[in-house]
């Protein structure tokens, strides 16, 4: 490949024929307004709500009417560019799905029959159902689940309230075992965006990491310039995916033997010597022990469980070792997999640790943030109990609240009664495993209420659904990223909501109010609390608005540029054996385990992400519906040929526990192995208010009843499930 078109593989600045206005897009001056023949042209700084990421951006408003949004080039997270699914933004206000007005429940829950009314009586009824429980049951009777940055008001609210049961599916359902296992390794986490110092690193290791289908703005463009740069990359996964179409090595790993790979790469690093053994003799600890641990785990060992040959593991090993301590293994997203997630991650660490790119250039940089402090509000209530998540602590080392502990509590009553769920932002039907037990948790309820866009699966089945503005309508939470530099970052109204949605620091501080909160919410609007914040650290508030970022001085970021060496665990070291593991009763070194097999003539269900959505909220979003509007099931094309199946063909999966998909269409490719099966998650809606995506593809959420739960940290291990393939007549 070119060094041009290697540099040009990934790029975003544009993608189909509704985003093309973008390529056009005249360079961002601060405040500019400018005039045309065909109306005024404003331009207002922002930043991207479309996933977590939270890019920094520029919305123009042509004529009084959303025209498009590019990337801010002051921003440190966009660099200027957009993804995809940011730029396809302008479908999230266009959206014909989109909520309206407040409405209440008619009917049973579940049967979607609702009734229009104010926000008065929207609130009001809300306010009277929590004080209900609060007077049965405690403050603590009510949870909260909330997904990205504006569930921030609304969860002052409930902590106002007395509730510490507060839970995003982020945790148990995707980063959880990932952060535990590095922070028991260096007594840090990686956080979010992640540490990853990409465009540096000389070799690039990604395990089931879809970097260009997995669409994080600045990982994907860092990503292109590493390559660019002449980084060798090694791919891990069972689906030849994007970006293995860019790696040196690619290795088809089985699924669920992604730990005995990661043993046996450390082995060969320790049995011959290539790891830095200069950085593990100043900053670990109990590496005597681990060695002796590995030196079991030979290639031999890890071929007949992973069909990887000994000979590309240990080519791959000396690769990594070749190009150390710029050899960076990718923590990962979404690591729910198998059940023993925090120990995998755990695996992952330490290989990290034994590159020593912990803290080093090409590897993982400590990350710097602006010092904004919070608003002066007054403590909130002491509840009465602890959270309900994880009673005795029965995971140990959870560091989060869990959502499906929550539930679990919800459907037993213990450690006490959940009577209540306040749901923001994100669809619990598709984002927890075992839909049923969703559904029969929220049988239990007094009340749930539902704070969404579009009216999603989890919607249907609430007894009030409040309207909320999209991020382009609203004011949100700063944001004071931890990053690579220093900044804070502004989300303000670029339009007006076009009928009785509002933003969510209005729905929280009126149901405060409600509640006889009012101490909680002193400031007089959101204006006043942003500019009370941006001012206490000495910063610009009128600046921050105009230009939507302000950056501060670069700070050292690596070990060589002054950064301490240190590292907050038990020992103060890296941990190559965990003390505090093996007290706990756990492994010190990760072990292998094989997960179960798939049943004769099933496949195991793997799921991923598009670069065109963000889960499954995105699919009614025109724009992004017109480039992609229903998902595949990728199989083996030998498998397909003895099934007579080509692409283009429906056929419905049917899981181990005789749950049926909808059809949905057959992708035939060489790029998937033969034992398992590919979708990509958030399709199949059934709601009746999606109309423009109902029916469309097949739910992987339906097919995911089974899950393992991580002993360490509670994490759901999904990818546990099997389907067999049912043609359609």
């Amino acid at each position: 490949m070119s060094t041009v078109s290697r540099r040009r593989f990934l790029k975003i600045s544009g993608c189909g024929a509704g985003l093309a206005a973008a390529a056009s897009a005249a360079p961002y001056l601060p405040g500019a307004q400018a005039s045309a023949q065909d109306g005024e042209l404003r331009r207002v700084p922002t930043f991207c709500d479309v996933c977590f990421w939270k890019c920094g951006a520029i919305a123009t408003v042509k004529g009084g009417k959303l025209w498009k949004i590019e990337g801010n080039p002051e921003d440190p997270l966009s660099r200027g560019r957009l993804c995809p699914r940011g730029t396809g933004g302008v479908g999230a206000h266009l959206d014909p799905d989109r909520l309206r007005a407040p409405l209440i429940r008619r009917e049973a829950r579940g049967r979607e029959e609702w009734v229009e009314v104010t926000w008065d009586q929207a609130l009001d009824r809300i306010a009277e159902k929590l004080q209900a429980i609060e007077k049965s049951h405690g403050p603590e009777a009510v949870a909260m689940f909330s997904h990205g940055i504006g569930g921030a008001f609304l969860k002052h609210t409930i902590k106002a309230f007395g509730s510490p049961n507060i839970a995003a599916p982020s945790y148990a359902q995707c980063r959880g075992p990932r952060d535990v296992g590095f922070s028991l390794t260096f007594g840090e986490d990686v956080s979010s965006p992640e540490r990853t110092d990409i465009k540096n690193a000389r070799c690039l290791v990604l395990i089931g990491s879809h970097l260009g289908e997995n669409m994080h703005n600045t990982q994907v463009q860092e990503f292109a310039e590493a390559i660019g740069n002449g980084a060798s990359v090694i791919v891990v996964d069972p689906r030849f995916s994007v970006a293995a179409s860019k790696a040196k090595h690619y290795l088809p790993i089985k699924p669920g033997t992604d730990l005995a790979l990661l043993l046996a790469w450390m082995n060969v690093l320790v049995t011959e010597g290539l790891y830095d053994r200069e950085y593990v003799e100043a900053y670990g600890y109990g590496f005597d022990a681990f060695e002796s641990i590995v030196a079991q785990y030979t290639p031999e060992w890890a071929y007949a469980r992973t069909t990887i040959p000994p000979q590309l593991i240990r080519e791959t090993a000396r690769e990594m070792a070749r190009q150390r301590p710029a050899t960076l293994v990718h923590p990962g997203r979404h690591v729910t997999w198998y059940g023993d997630d925090a120990q995998r991650s755990r695996a992952i660490a330490l290989l990290n640790a034994l590159l020593g790119s912990w803290g080093r250039r090409g590897g993982f940089y400590s990350q710097a943030s602006m010092d904004v402090p919070g608003y002066p509000y007054p403590p909130y209530p002491k509840p009465d109990r602890p959270r309900a998540d994880n009673p005795g602590k029965r995971y140990p080392f959870a560091d989060g609240a869990l959502s499906t502990g929550i539930r679990e509590a919800t459907l037993t009553g213990e450690p006490y009664p959940i009577k209540g769920w306040l749901v923001y932002a994100t669809n619990l039907l598709q984002a927890l495993p075992n839909q049923e037990e969703t559904i029969r948790a929220i049988r239990q309820l007094d009340l749930m209420v539902v704070v969404d866009v579009v009216p999603s699966e989890i919607a249907g089945w609430a007894d009030v659904v409040l309207p909320e503005s999209v991020y382009l309508e609203r004011h949100d939470e700063l944001n004071v990223e931890w990053f690579r530099e220093p900044f804070v970052a502004l989300r303000q109204p670029v339009v007006d909501a076009p009928h009785e949605q509002k933003p969510n620091w209005w729905i929280a501080r009126e149901l405060a109010k409600r509640l006889g909160l009012e101490r909680y919410f002193p400031w007089t609007d959101i204006d006043d609390y942003l500019r009370r914040r941006v001012e206490s650290a000495g910063l610009d508030y009128d600046r921050l608005k105009r230009d939507g970022i302000l950056r501060g001085a670069r700070q050292p970021i690596y070990f060589d540029e002054g950064v301490p060496a240190e590292f907050p665990t038990p020992s103060g070291k890296i941990e190559f054996y965990s003390s505090q593991l093996a007290a706990a009763g756990f492994d010190a070194v990760p072990k292998y385990t094989p997960p179960d097999e798939p049943p004769p003539g099933y496949f195991r269900l793997l799921y991923g992400r598009s670069p065109v959505h963000s889960f499954s909220r995105t699919q009614t979003n025109p724009i992004l519906a017109e480039m992609m509007d229903e998902n595949e099931v990728w199989l083996n094309a030998d498998i397909a040929r003895r099934y007579g199946l080509a692409s283009g063909d429906r056929v419905r999966l049917r899981n181990q526990d005789d749950v049926l998909s909808d059809p949905i269409r057959v992708k035939a490719t060489q790029r998937i192995r033969g034992d398992c099966v590919y979708m990509v998650h958030g399709f199949g809606h059934t709601a009746r208010g999606l109309r423009s995506t109902r029916g469309k593809g097949a739910s992987d959420a339906s097919l995911i009843t089974r899950y393992t739960i991580d002993p360490l940290m509670g994490g759901n291990g999904m990818s546990v499930n099997f389907v067999k393939l049912e043609l359609e007549a």
